[in-house]
């Protein structure tokens, strides 16, 4: 069968946008009309204007998507058919002959730009502070309607089903045993992925874990009280309180899930687009915000912008929206994993998992740490400690 007609063919990918796209971003940039200012100080009303407008005028006169264009295309990538969707993945293989594969699962509002900051330390560890037998074989797909992967047309492309899609690509790819980590979307799927067991996966690492307990999770979600008699120690009451935080604040989860079609402005204004993507979590739009105001503390100003403008360029805000009216799996609730787990723990995470319910949660798990800094999007805003924990995490498994 010639590749042509091959469905489940690899076919090579190139990221290239036009002059004229960029172009007409820049004067959409331009064009924006801003709202009032917020009749607060601080950023409980969400986005503040002050941040939305330094990052228009620096995404309209000085940001160069060209940089991160080529920072993609210097990575072999590819695109292949699973399902009836065309799914696109990077692929980097290590030089190093005994490298682990692992299969690796960004989330929202993020892509493929989270994870570009630790190929390189994965696979050529030993340029990166590590040995040789710390290196991987790194696969990041791009999940369905996000990035350069297929929009779905009809219903029911949720998490589990895209666990599955990745069971599949990593047989596909040839390979027999590896491993699989993600955090946010990406540690759903990736515990969903657990919970399946796909042949050849060897364990996972998560820096979201599954481990509420699910009367718990349950009475959170709903904002009922906790049930009667319930003993919790100090760490899990700190949990506890940090997720009624999340369950009462995240108001972009609640209309992608609900009204994900009503979200077409963000089709149609970069701005409003940025200002939406930004107020994921109280933790990462303040660190975007001293990003803006000129403090770097592991996001840089093109970091943000990367990410956005990937969303831009592809016009996927709503397709990638559709994931949480699909999701009915519990964000945070426990999945049923068997196979050996690897879980990190952020201090600026939406919520620190007691090391109680973890263990509880995966009865095989290999690994537990609590991280002296970082926040929700691991990958991208502590690249170093994250691959330590997957080194780490990893280590009895190869």
């Amino acid at each position: 069968m010639s590749v042509s007609t091959d469905r489940h063919a690899i076919r090579p990918f190139t990221v290239q946008f036009s002059e004229a796209e960029l172009a007409d971003l820049r004067q959409r940039i331009e064009a924006t009309r801003f709202p009032e200012r917020e009749t607060v100080e601080d950023q409980s009303q969400g986005t503040q204007l002050d941040t939305v407008r330094k990052l228009a005028e620096y995404w309209a006169k000085e940001y160069d998507w060209r940089k991160v264009e080529a920072k993609l295309n210097s990575y072999p990538q590819f695109i292949t058919e699973i399902d009836g969707l065309d799914i696109h993945f990077i692929h980097v293989r290590s030089k190093h002959a005994d490298a682990l594969p692992v299969i690796v699962t960004h989330g929202w509002p993020g892509s493929i730009v989270e994870q570009l900051k630790i190929i390189e330390p994965l696979t050529n560890p030993t340029a990166h502070g590590g040995d040789a037998s710390d290196a991987f074989h790194v696969v990041i797909p791009s999940m369905p309607g996000y990035g350069f992967s297929g929009k779905p047309t009809a219903k029911g492309w949720d998490p589990k089903r895209i666990a599955r899609a990745w069971g599949e690509l990593m047989k596909r790819l040839g390979y027999t045993k590896y491993v699989a980590q993600g955090g946010d979307w990406g540690a759903i799927v990736t515990d969903l992925m657990g919970a399946q067991e796909p042949e050849g996966l060897a364990g996972i690492h998560t820096n979201m874990p599954g481990v509420i307990p699910g009367d718990i999770d349950a009475a959170l979600a709903k904002g009922n009280p906790l049930p009667a008699g319930l003993e919790l120690s100090d760490e899990e009451q700190v949990a506890v309180e940090q997720l009624d935080f999340v369950y009462r604040h995240v108001y972009y989860a609640y209309m992608m899930g609900s009204r994900p079609q009503s979200l077409t402005g963000l089709a149609d204004s970069p701005v409003g687009l940025a200002s939406f993507m930004l107020d994921h979590d109280a933790a990462s739009l303040a660190l975007i915000t001293r990003a803006f105001d000129g403090v770097s503390e592991g996001l840089s100003r093109d970091d943000v912008l990367d990410n956005i403008t990937l969303f831009w360029l592809t016009n996927t805000a709503v397709s990638a929206a559709r994931l949480y009216a699909e999701n009915t799996t519990a964000f945070f609730g426990v999945n049923g994993v068997k196979l050996p787990v690897a879980v990190s723990v952020f201090p600026d995470e939406l919520y620190q998992a007691p090391k109680s319910w973890t263990e509880q949660a995966y009865p095989n798990l290999v690994h537990y740490n609590r991280l002296p800094k970082g926040g929700h999007f691991a990958a991208w805003e502590q690249p170093e400690l994250l691959v330590g924990e997957m080194r780490a995490g990893f280590r009895t498994l190869r």
